[in-house]
């Protein structure tokens, strides 16, 4: 661009926000609102929260609003402005990802899958907050990655950060990618001293504002196995290339090695909306700066092993990366459910490792033939009613 040239006005992209009233979901409206010239919701969506649903299409107009929970549907309609179509069901959900340039996949969990591969389908871009559907429906993610126009631009911080660093160089160079972990709440205790977690402490995360399902799993550094599994996935790099570093003060979110030795790292202060305006505004930044860190602030940023002893959901997840399949899903299968029992109070902290390595013993493998939509909702199925048969015993035994 020329001095004194005016800079080119993007056009408003259209966006679809499946989660809208989670913690991705109102942090992507944060976004919207601070550029509002480039960006229309037109489609918003959540599982039940119909009182703030209500609220968001009331402020954002959308065309579109989805609630999964389908009994619930007339008291949202009602609590509605005219003229917004209301879709319901897990259908509903996966259609309004469809009627967007770009789909924000907020949904928790496994339930994301079929938002994700709706969106993909129909060749949209997907902004995917969502790990565990390209984890546990890794094969048939794969496939729908390869329809024209389908494309993921990751929000999770760690893998946008390494989609930053990855365009310094091609991928021949890459020497390996280094995922940053913060430790989470119980960086630096021993494997005894965690024996008696309390969920309150496992919630309280250091850094990151988060749900309390994925703050639990940062806690047992499943979170960060899990992105080890998703980098490999959205990258397409060797798992004995991908490394976790601790780094407790959540300023580099990933880096990557290149060949030469030279490390390209992202930085910048915890903030989860400059992730998600670069995969809105994609392959542009925006110009609002989310994040900005004051340097004369920063005086030291540390980096440590993890320790697999206290935390072995770590190792865990390179196991069923490694063994691939429906192996990633086995484990994302048994991790939900003992995240569950966790915050019910049904099992111990440390039970949560006991819970996967006993789901992942477990499995067999899908025999032989390409992998459907079918054989993923049967493996997670499958791994679910093993896991809940591990935390009965666990219960028990007690």
């Amino acid at each position: 661009m020329k001095v004194g040239q005016a800079r080119e006005v993007p056009p408003t992209t259209s966006v679809s926000l499946i989660g809208s009233t989670g913690s991705i979901g109102t942090q992507a409206i944060d976004v919207v609102d601070a550029c509002p010239d480039r960006f229309s919701v037109v489609a918003i969506g959540a599982q039940r929260s119909v009182e703030l649903l209500a609220g968001q299409a009331r402020r954002l107009r959308p065309e579109f609003v989805a609630i999964g929970d389908a009994s619930r549907a007339g008291e949202l309609a009602r609590s509605l402005p005219p003229g917004i179509e209301v879709v319901t069901g897990t259908e509903g959900l996966a259609h309004i990802a469809t009627v967007a340039e770009v789909a924000v996949n907020g949904v928790v969990g496994f339930a994301g899958l079929t938002v994700t591969l709706a969106a993909l389908n129909a060749g949209r871009r997907l902004a995917l907050a969502n790990k565990e559907s390209i984890i546990a429906g890794a094969p048939v993610v794969r496939q729908a990655r390869q329809v024209p126009g389908a494309e993921i631009i990751p929000v999770d911080s760690e893998h946008c950060a390494l989609h930053q660093c990855l365009r310094s160089g091609s991928a021949a160079e890459v020497a390996r990618l280094l995922v940053t972990a913060s430790g989470g709440p119980f960086r630096g205790r021993t494997r005894d001293e965690l024996a008696a977690v309390r969920v309150e402490e496992a919630l309280a995360h250091p850094t990151w504002s988060m749900g309390p399902k994925i703050t639990v799993d940062s806690s047992t550094l499943m979170n960060k196995g899990l992105e080890v599994i998703e980098a490999h996935e959205l990258f397409d790099i060797p798992f004995d290339r991908i490394d976790v570093v601790v780094h407790p003060q959540s300023i580099i979110h990933s880096m990557v090695e290149y060949s030469d030795g030279a490390v390209m790292a992202q930085l910048s202060l915890p903030d989860m909306r400059l992730p998600i305006g670069y995969a809105l505004a994609y392959p542009e930044r925006l110009p609002v700066p989310f994040g900005s860190i004051d340097w004369k602030a920063l005086s030291l940023l540390e980096f440590e092993e993890p320790d697999r002893s206290a935390f072995p959901c770590l190792d865990l997840a390179y196991r069923a990366g490694r063994h691939g399949e429906l192996a990633p899903a086995w484990l994302n299968a048994a991790n939900e459910v003992a995240v569950a029992a966790f915050l019910d109070g049904r099992i111990g902290w440390s039970t949560i490792a006991d819970v996967a390595l006993g789901t992942l013993d477990a499995y067999e493998g899908p025999g032989s033939g390409s992998l459907t939509v079918d054989d993923v909702l049967e493996a997670d199925a499958n791994a679910r009613r093993t896991a809940e048969r591990v935390v009965a015993g666990r219960e028990q035994a007690a």
